[in-house]
């Protein structure tokens, strides 16, 4: 009993508002004999802002036929090159700050290539593309927590 006790509600309060404020999906905290883990649940309405985003329905109009981008842009999980996040975490456009982005719209990549990272515990994750390809759209922003299933690119 004497342990439950020992947390500090203050020091709940204050991790909360570290998520809340770096975006960060979950943190943990080990303290002598004290391990605390807060996680939140991020809710959908965050996940659409990049696909209303301006400039990935004019990129992929120049690089589709007109009718397709619409549908495109409407609801990517549904269209056939979405390339999902395996999980839950923060990702990455560019191997490191300061260096150029893994992928760009307009390039093709390889089956295979490191299309950008996820991190997830402490741990940068390589998301590979699935396929040989064209980049049509990138769904995320650099450092944009991501749920498991969202879309991160279109690949055509």
């Amino acid at each position: 009993m004497s342990e439950k006790k020992s947390i500090d509600p203050e020091l709940v309060r204050e991790l909360a508002a570290i998520l809340k404020d770096s975006g960060l999906s979950e943190i943990e905290v080990e303290h002598g004999e004290l391990r605390l883990r807060l996680a939140r649940t991020l809710t959908t309405a965050h996940a659409p802002a990049p696909v209303i985003a301006a400039p990935a329905a004019p990129l992929a109009i120049a690089h589709a036929p007109a009718p397709a981008a619409p549908v495109q842009s409407d609801d990517p999980a549904k269209h056939p090159g979405m390339v999902p996040s395996p999980m839950v975490g923060t990702a990455y456009l560019s191997p490191e700050p300061g260096k150029p982005a893994f992928i760009k719209i307009g390039d093709t990549v390889n089956e295979g290539q490191t299309m950008l990272v996820v991190e997830a515990m402490k741990t940068f994750n390589p998301i590979p593309a699935p396929r040989a390809g064209k980049v049509i759209a990138i769904l995320v922003t650099d450092a944009q927590p991501v749920e498991f299933g969202e879309p991160l690119v279109i690949l055509e």
